[in-house]
């Protein structure tokens, strides 16, 4: 399976392989490893608080993963993706660990920047790039890693870095559709009916890309972004991994692998509320606070769930409590952020991965602190 190849499915088969009683979880090709809820407005609340703390987090994800600039997954062979690369250079930053952060983006730059000022997303220790096809999830958070360092460290080389991945995403990763501007997984999926990754979106991005650059293009970016969620949230309880999107702006969740596979809310669809509970617009966290009734049906979470929320597997990830914390922090609920913001350490501690711990550092970072430039510790205040 690759994510360059699927097949469109129709909404009637959607809709049957969504609620079918026996579903088997599906690993999509960008990750690791591996509405019906009531809406709540997003209210100010305070930071969540956690056992280890977010610099601890992300301290150990680097001690663990990150050898010579290469983020490694270790849990899979040993190789690596533009993700894995993104994830280091923002967790370096937040880190404050300027060394490390070169470290990651000299090794980046070397080894997956394509002509296109975009990232290839698989290398091999043993054949290099195996697939040069970019993901815009990692383009879009190295960008913004990049143009961030530039700034709080007066590097014009970052910048100026940060700036050409963020024109090429908006030259050769998105799409125009009725519901505005969409995020495309990658140059790749260029044909309509488009597929879909939700959990690529990520407003705090779009806005602090829009201030670096100038380009309003971001602004429509975020817009179109918010509009395809709420409609793959309107569609059902919990977003699936992926959906396609029409040109009209239907949408229908679909399999990671095209018309083969189960639809679920996994490895791709929790970051989801992570990405917009950071976020600087009401309306935005709003969206991620809005699956946090459907989340909080049990208090063990699966790491793959159906789109009504239950479990499709006996896996755990640490992503797992950090995508509910991030819901139940959107709604106002503090409390239960922390209790999930443990529960993530807790099983960060005990099934050490590259993913959940990468989701980990990440996930406690969005939510206390305002770093990487979003405003979940004070609810926004700017839309």
């Amino acid at each position: 399976m690759t994510r360059r190849t699927w097949i469109p499915i129709t909404a009637a088969a959607a809709v049957v392989v969504a609620v079918g009683a026996a579903l088997v979880a599906v690993r999509p090709w960008s990750d690791a490893v591996p509405q019906a809820g009531a809406t709540s407005s997003a209210t100010s609340s305070p930071a969540p608080d956690v056992d280890r703390s977010a610099a601890e987090l992300r301290q150990d994800f680097l001690d663990d993963y990150v050898q010579d600039g290469r983020v490694v997954r270790t849990d899979q062979g040993g190789d690596t993706v533009s993700e894995g690369q993104a994830y280091g250079l923002l967790i370096a930053y937040a880190d404050d660990d300027r060394a490390t952060f070169g470290q990651i983006w000299s090794w980046t730059k070397r080894h997956l920047v394509t002509d296109d000022d975009l990232l290839a997303w698989r290398w091999t220790p043993e054949d290099g790039v195996v697939d040069g096809q970019s993901a815009s999830d990692a383009d879009l958070d190295a960008a913004r890693a990049l143009v961030l360092a530039g700034d709080r460290w007066g590097d014009e080389r970052y910048t100026a870095a940060g700036r050409a991945m963020a024109s090429a995403i908006l030259e050769h990763e998105t799409a125009e559709t009725d519901l505005g501007t969409i995020l495309l997984p990658g140059p790749w999926a260029d044909t309509e009916p488009y597929r879909y990754d939700a959990s690529y979106a990520s407003p705090a991005a779009f806005r602090v890309l829009e201030r670096a650059t100038g380009d309003r293009r971001w602004a429509e970016l975020t817009e179109g972004s918010r509009a395809v969620t709420a409609a793959v949230l309107d569609v059902s309880d919990l977003p699936s991994d992926w959906s396609q999107v029409h040109a009209d702006g239907t949408v229908e969740p679909m399999p990671a692998n095209g018309d083969q596979g189960s639809v679920v809310y996994g490895w791709d669809a929790m970051r989801l509320p992570l990405r917009y509970a950071e976020a600087c617009s009401a309306e935005d966290r709003t969206l991620a606070g809005s699956i946090a009734p459907t989340l909080r049906r049990s208090t063990e979470l699966a790491a793959q769930l159906d789109l009504g929320g239950t479990a499709v597997t006996g896996d755990t990830s640490a992503l797992a409590y950090a995508a509910r914390a991030a819901a139940e922090h959107a709604a106002g609920s503090s409390s239960a952020a922390s209790a999930d913001l443990r529960r993530m350490d807790r099983t960060s501690a005990t099934t050490p991965t590259y993913y959940g711990d990468a989701w980990a550092a990440l996930g406690a970072t969005m939510l206390t602190s305002d770093v990487l430039g979003g405003c979940a510790t004070d609810a926004g205040g700017a839309s």
